[in-house]
C-alpha cells in the first residue's frame, strides 16, 4: 500500500462510513458531509546538500452543512495537523487542515 493510500485509510478510520475523496474531478458528485484532500508541497530535509528525508503534506478539507462536526476534533488531533482556515461557500462549511504524513 502506497503512502497516499495509507493516509486515505487513516482518514476513513476517523469515522467509518464518512465519505473521503482524493482530488475529486468535476464529474464527481460529492455527498456531504465529507472530507476532500489533495497533495500540497511537502518538506525535504537535507544533509551535505542531499535530500535524506521527505514528508508529504496534504490539504484536508472537512465540508459539511453543520458548522460543528465531531470529526473536526479527530482531524485536529492527528499528528502534525494544523487547522489552517475556515470559510463558508455555497452554504457549506469548510474547515481546512494542513497535515504532514
Amino acid at each position: 500500500m502506497g503512502l497516499r493510500q495509507q493516509f486515505q485509510a487513516v482518514l476513513e478510520a476517523l469515522q467509518p462510513g464518512f465519505k473521503v475523496y482524493f482530488q475529486p474531478g468535476a464529474t464527481i458528485t460529492m455527498e456531504y458531509p465529507c472530507i476532500v484532500y489533495q497533495r500540497d508541497p511537502g518538506s525535504t530535509k537535507f544533509a551535505n546538500g542531499k535530500p535524506y528525508r521527505f514528508e508529504q503534506q496534504y490539504q484536508v478539507t472537512l465540508i459539511s452543512r453543520q458548522p460543528d462536526m465531531p470529526i473536526f476534533d479527530k482531524l485536529a488531533a492527528l499528528p502534525k495537523s494544523t487547522h489552517a482556515r475556515f470559510f463558508v461557500a455555497d452554504n457549506l462549511n469548510h474547515d481546512v487542515f494542513s497535515i504532514y504524513f
